[in-house]
């Protein structure tokens, strides 16, 4: 009789994990708490589904700080070479940036999700949907609440993809965290990570919402962040801001070089030229090109500006950015936490649950935007179900 295996959550790790089991030869059946499965990868595809970045194994692997050592190995199991092979066997062809990030030539996520999910049909996956798991029975089985009422489950082996903490709407509300706390399974608590930064603006500031602060290098305890941030009515959100999210959980403070291609002196030098009858705001304009929105952040964070240009260009050049702490974490793109490494083998199996993997966003990792965030999914499901079908026997 063929093993079976269940695996709980239909996003990229899991799906990638019931792929490596079905071609293994397992029965498999993904089970989601949604009426459709894969919702926060569709998610991410809409602004252009970043696959990977196209970087050296350590570049890549570096990403993922604190974890990156119990990560290395899996993702050089899988890595980016590894996952663009793998789209373009979904006939899925794909483009790489300037600045490395690999992308879907269609920019967007449904086209490829399809391709999987007829793949995986193919190889005989079964999908049910509208399936929440709730933990285990006394008799160690499965248990999902359905419409039709609870529906219990054994299989031979079980992956846990639950995703994290964020995005509760499209299924990732890490309910399943007090489900293993329960069970003896070390979780570390969430935290917001890639998510933007929450301001009380004045009134003056209205005006400018929706527009792009462009050209700043943003820093946060000794770490810079080159990019462009949105300015809406909520607060600061954007690349050049993720990668200092995890900084700024314990409150360290957030300053922006609003000018970081010029020294400070260059910016004293453009100051101090006359300016005559100009006032303050059309001199900046004037002598640095100041756009409107970088000259309202100004405005917001040093009133009253002061004249003198050494204390003025010291201002430019690290400007305290006065907010309130992060947004909320259910409005992060990921989280950080989750199943704590060492309630896992090497296998990624929960060493409090015998035959149960966890795999993708629900360990206890984080990284930046870039094409990182879906690699650790996809190689962290792929490892899941490669180590699942040696332990059934099915896989040298």
């Amino acid at each position: 009789m063929s093993k079976t295996a269940a695996i709980v959550g239909g996003g990229p790790a899991g799906l990638m994990a019931a792929e490596i089991l079905a071609q293994a030869g397992a029965r498999v059946t993904v089970y989601d708490a949604k009426p459709s499965m894969g919702r926060k990868f569709l998610m991410a595809g809409k602004s252009g589904l970043n696959l990977t970045m196209n970087a050296p194994l350590a570049d890549l692997t570096a990403q993922y700080f604190e974890a990156a050592p119990r990560l290395a190995p899996i993702v050089a199991e899988f890595d980016a070479e590894a996952i663009q092979g793998w789209a373009r066997g979904l006939e899925q062809p794909l483009f790489t940036g300037s600045s490395g990030r690999v992308f879907p030539e269609a920019m967007k996520a449904s086209p490829l999700l399809r391709a999987w999910f007829a793949r995986l049909d193919a190889l005989g996956v079964v999908r049910e949907t509208r399936a929440r798991w709730q933990g285990w029975n006394e008799d160690g089985a499965l248990v999902f609440g359905t419409p039709d009422g609870p529906k219990a489950v054994t299989a031979d082996v079980t992956i846990l993809a639950l995703g994290g903490g964020s995005w509760a709407r499209l299924g990732s509300d890490g309910a399943w965290a007090d489900v293993l706390a329960a069970r003896g399974v070390d979780v570390a608590p969430f935290g917001a990570a890639n998510v933007g930064v929450a301001v009380d603006w004045s009134p003056h500031m209205e005006r400018h919402f929706g527009a792009a602060i462009k050209a700043v290098r943003w820093s946060v305890a000794g770490h810079d962040s080159r990019g462009e941030a949105i300015l809406s009515q909520h607060g600061l959100e954007g690349g050049g801001l993720y990668p200092l999210a995890r900084l700024m959980r314990d409150g360290a403070p957030l300053h922006v070089d609003l000018m970081p291609d010029l020294s400070a002196e260059d910016v004293i030098a453009r100051l101090s030229k006359p300016r005559g009858k100009a006032t303050v705001s059309n001199h900046l304009r004037k002598v640095l090109k100041l756009t409107p929105a970088k000259l309202a952040l100004l405005q917001e964070w040093a009133q009253p500006v002061p004249q003198d240009p050494a204390i003025l260009a010291a201002l430019i050049k690290n400007l305290p950015a006065r907010h309130s702490g992060l947004r909320p974490l259910d409005q992060a793109i990921s989280t950080s936490g989750g199943v704590m490494w060492g309630a896992l083998d090497a296998s990624l199996m929960l060493n409090a649950v015998p035959d149960t993997y966890c795999a993708g966003e629900m360990l206890d990792w984080e990284a930046p935007t870039g094409g990182y965030l879906l690699t650790a999914c996809f190689a962290t499901g792929r490892w899941a179900g490669m180590a699942a079908a040696r332990s059934l026997g099915i896989l040298a």
